[in-house]
């Protein structure tokens, strides 16, 4: 008799890559947003809709649907309309909270998800939590908060700070449901689950409160939209390779560019703490990318 071969032990060093890949398309689709939201006023249900819409038409295109690209799957298969639903919402929780608490607090918040997937990924992935990964975690938020100047903040903690850690605890149940996905399905078909059930939830209100943007404003849409897809796919792809905690710190080197992005693009000037905390979210991920 046969035994099953045991599955292709994980690649780190490609993972890495593709980690690290994902997050300059995720820093250039912020800036981009950024870029949009300084020239246009743009609905936020209508910058999802176009991100998913734009996500599917990647996936049509570079994956062959039916064999690659399994779309039947994706109302068969609960773990994916969990990725779908879930991971959905929380891109829209995520536009929302930067609209409402600015983008220095919303990204901060939002990236507490670090330690949250981290830990999730222990209780149900049995995946193991380094000391070193705890205190690269630690240092790198640490930094965050000194980059975002979140510390400096003087208004109490209010209904849109609570919804980012909603957002928040919806990216930690998205990273572990994609490494569970990873057992069964193609990269593809995982980040279609995202794309589709997130356009069903954004679809109606886009609708309902569309408005016409001008010729420009569509471009920087539809641009925004390729970069989020772009690093949507590797960093899916990555968590085939790297353990939650390892791969979600990584991500933040993402708030990190985008603040690099302001001072050459929009002529913005750092303040001695946010270098510090830039060369902690530096050191940090530093820390658990160099150890093997």
């Amino acid at each position: 008799m046969n035994t099953p071969s045991p599955p292709p032990a994980p690649n780190v060093r490609h993972g890495l890559m593709l980690m690290l890949a994902s997050t300059g398309c995720f820093v250039a689709n912020a800036l981009v947003i950024r870029q949009l939201g300084a020239r246009y006023a743009v609905d936020s249900w209508l910058l999802s809709s176009v991100r998913f819409v734009v996500g599917l038409a990647l996936i049509v295109t570079l994956f062959t649907p039916g064999r690659v690209f399994q779309y039947n799957n994706l109302y068969r298969n609960p773990q994916l309309i969990v990725r779908g639903v879930i991971g959905g919402i929380g891109v829209y929780l995520y536009y929302v909270t930067i609209v409402h608490l600015g983008a220095g607090r919303a990204t901060f918040i939002s990236n507490t998800y670090v330690v949250m997937g981290a830990l999730l990924a222990v209780a149900l992935l049995k995946e193991p939590l380094t000391r070193a990964l705890l205190i690269g975690s630690a240092v790198s938020l640490f930094g965050l908060a000194l980059l975002t100047n979140v510390m400096s903040a003087t208004h109490a903690v209010g209904f849109y700070d609570l919804l980012g850690m909603l957002g928040a605890l919806a990216s930690a149940v998205v990273i572990v449901t994609i490494r569970q996905l990873h057992r069964t399905e193609h990269t593809a078909t995982i980040f279609g689950a995202q794309c589709f059930y997130g356009l069903l939830f954004c679809l109606v209100p886009t609708v309902v409160r569309f408005a016409m943007p001008p010729p420009a404003a569509w471009a920087l849409l539809v641009g925004s939209a390729l970069c989020a897809g772009a690093g949507q796919l590797m960093m899916t792809r990555a968590y085939r390779e790297l353990t939650v905690a390892r791969g979600s710190l990584l991500q933040m080197l993402v708030p990190l560019g985008i603040a690099g992005g302001g001072v050459l693009l929009f002529g913005e000037r750092f303040q001695p703490h946010e270098l510090i905390g830039a060369a902690l979210i530096l050191g940090g991920t530093l820390l658990t990318m160099l150890r093997r």
